[in-house]
């Protein structure tokens, strides 16, 4: 089935600044399963379109052809947005949500909170007076006494996470709204003046699959879900991607085995600069310390990606997009974030589920009083794409121009996207199959289950080169 409007694709790929005519490259076939109020199905199939015609520009500029076509399967996208739900390792079914990660009715309203990681959870019962053992009565309790705004404030100031649900006409009028509805979908800057820079001729691409990032080294530097569906994407795409985390904060295996396809991963402490005697569980690395090693590491790399809240990486020195340009002349960085980097939220934590909250998705989705959510954590997922594809844009304007690039979205954004700038049309339909999208392979962990990826142009992969591995125990060294 070919759809009669490329709307969506056509308003993703106007704010990535591509060439309006390449349009005509994209073809949509099958039918997917994201049932909504909302139009989901619209923004999933728009965010991979993008990615693909992105990914194939950049294939044409690095093989001297045309821009290959773009195939986008309703089927393939829906299996891809639902990924992190239909991932398997040897038959188990991962936990999406913590117990304490849910709705709450306060005495004014609702509230959800994110308790999946034991610090957030630790900081949400301590705040509000709970002991480390409390389970979920004994906060329902608590949160049915108080307001829900007193909720959201005195959980944010702790650090933990938790938003009051609003309405599309709330969340309009509060002034973190207002601002993203005036921002773009994403914006894309050069660091600094072009004429500094060459134009950046990358090798010439022969063979029957083109792999437009082949030969270009990611630094990845997020967590959770949107930013590591856009590296994970690169690395589909033939980029050599390095996902680092800091030692102290956990991160689940169950969703590197989702988010991990294609990369290595490994742990650096930034602040480690070889004076500390005890290196932990870390390995031999000399006396060069940590900092040291990412240095050296960011000499060679050809993108960062920075998934972490504005500010939250200020106490170290010389992470500022300016700062690594002007350190890796010719870098790409790709900036990601839940609320943007404006109002007064610009320094909050935040988490699909939150901004949908926030944003009055839970009450367009909801019923009979009760806020609900999307059928998949549709806005990771599509702010993950397009993140992609801002790279690759990226790329290819380097191609053209040269200079460094800075790419930055917001989940925020993403939302205001999907309720205020997409049509709604009638509801998908409800009946869905992933099993012809999903594939198997062995993996450190076991036998793998996983969703195919849904980017697919004529000449591209079919699948990543090689699975997740064990989050965080690979060398901190390019492939």
């Amino acid at each position: 089935m070919v759809h009669a409007t490329l709307s969506g694709t056509a308003q993703a790929w106007a704010a990535l600044g591509g060439d309006p005519a390449l349009l005509d490259r994209v073809r949509y076939e099958g039918t997917g399963g994201l049932p909504a109020e909302l139009p989901v199905m619209e923004l999933a199939r728009s965010t991979v379109a993008v990615c693909a015609l992105a990914a194939a520009e950049l294939a044409a500029r690095r093989t001297g052809g045309p821009v290959p076509s773009v195939r986008v399967d309703d089927g393939a996208v829906t299996a891809a947005f639902l990924s992190d739900r239909l991932v398997r390792v040897d038959g188990e079914t991962p936990t999406t949500f913590a117990p304490l990660s849910r709705f709450w009715q306060a005495a004014d309203g609702w509230v959800r909170t994110h308790a999946n990681y034991p610090h957030h959870r630790a900081r949400l019962l301590a705040c509000l007076g709970l002991p480390a053992d409390a389970g979920v009565e004994a906060v329902a309790d608590v949160i049915g006494r108080r307001g829900a705004a007193e909720v959201e404030e005195t959980v944010y100031a702790a650090g933990g996470l938790a938003v009051a649900a609003r309405t599309p006409e709330e969340w309009a009028a509060h002034e973190q709204g207002a601002l993203a509805a005036a921002a773009p979908l994403l914006t894309r800057t050069p660091l600094y003046d072009l004429g500094e820079q060459p134009p950046r001729r990358l090798p010439e691409l022969t063979g029957e699959v083109t792999l437009p990032a082949a030969g270009l080294r990611v630094l990845d530097l997020t967590r959770v879900l949107a930013g590591p569906v856009a590296t994970r994407t690169l690395a589909l795409l033939g980029a050599d991607v390095l996902r680092i985390d800091a030692p102290q904060l956990p991160e689940s295996q169950e969703a590197h085995n989702d988010t991990g396809m294609g990369k290595c991963s490994t742990r650096l402490d930034l602040g480690d600069r070889g004076d500390r005697g005890d290196r932990g569980d870390r390995g031999d690395r000399g006396d060069r310390g940590d900092r040291r090693i990412f240095e050296e590491l960011l000499e060679s790399a050809d993108v960062v990606v920075l998934g972490y809240r504005p500010g939250a990486l200020d106490r170290f020195p010389g992470l500022t997009p300016e700062a690594l340009a002007v350190r890796r002349p010719g870098l790409v960085v790709a900036q990601l974030s839940a609320w943007g980097r404006y109002g007064p939220w610009r320094e909050r934590r935040g988490f699909d589920s939150l901004v949908q909250v926030a944003t009055g998705i839970a009450a367009i989705e909801g019923d009979q009083g009760q806020p609900g959510a999307l059928p998949a954590q549709a806005l990771d997922h599509g702010t993950g794409y397009l993140l992609a594809a801002g790279v690759l844009r990226a790329l290819t304007d380097q191609h053209d121009e040269g200079g460094a690039r800075l790419v930055r979205l917001a989940l925020s954004q993403t939302a205001a996207w999907l309720v205020n700038g997409l049509e709604r049309g009638k509801p998908e339909e409800a009946a869905y199959d992933p099993e012809p999208w999903l594939t198997e392979t062995d993996s450190p962990m076991g036998r793998l289950r996983h969703a195919l990826p849904p980017v697919s142009f004529a000449g591209g992969p079919a699948n990543w080169a090689r699975p997740p591995g064990i989050w965080g125990t690979d060398a901190p060294e390019w492939r």
